[in-house]
């Protein structure tokens, strides 16, 4: 973290202010710091100020968490955008373009396991290892733990 003159302070944020505006804890702030997700430079005095464009990070951090984006995906996409400014209308649509495909992929694996998920629970089986339908004579139990329809069918 770099350290800045008093003069310019007036023109960023405090931790708290940052915290107040975007909804997150302080705490949170200082997590996405530490993973290199939102950045800050320290005063004379070694307090973190931002600049305004940590607001619009956190925003897309926050949306990309919302739909299941991991940490370490969100940051990998924020690699690519310069620090210091804040993240344009361009900027969103090429970090959601990147999502996209995988957000489709989690939806159709989603509707794939509620649509089997009732119709397995519909079909008055008890044993997961008889059911003549979906696991006739335990036959997945011979492929190992875990489950296995929804990792291979599409």
């Amino acid at each position: 973290m770099d350290t800045i003159a008093a003069e310019p302070l007036g023109k960023l944020l405090t931790v708290g202010e940052v915290a107040e505006r975007s909804g997150l804890a302080v705490s949170a702030l200082h997590f996405y710091e530490t993973k290199g997700l939102i950045s800050s430079i320290r005063s004379r005095g070694n307090q973190r100020r931002y600049g305004r464009d940590v607001l619009r990070r956190l925003g897309i951090i926050k949306v990309a968490q919302r739909v299941g984006i991991p940490l370490s995906e969100i940051q990998a996409a924020f690699t690519s955008l310069p620090q210091g400014r804040t993240p344009t209308v361009a900027d969103w649509q090429t970090l959601s373009a990147r999502w996209k495909d995988d957000l489709d992929a989690r939806i159709r694996r989603l509707s794939l396991l509620r649509d089997r998920l009732t119709g397995c629970i519909g079909c008055g089986c008890l044993s997961i290892e008889s059911c003549p339908l979906r696991n006739p004579c335990d036959r997945l139990g011979k492929e190992g733990p875990g489950a296995r329809l929804l990792e291979t069918e599409n």
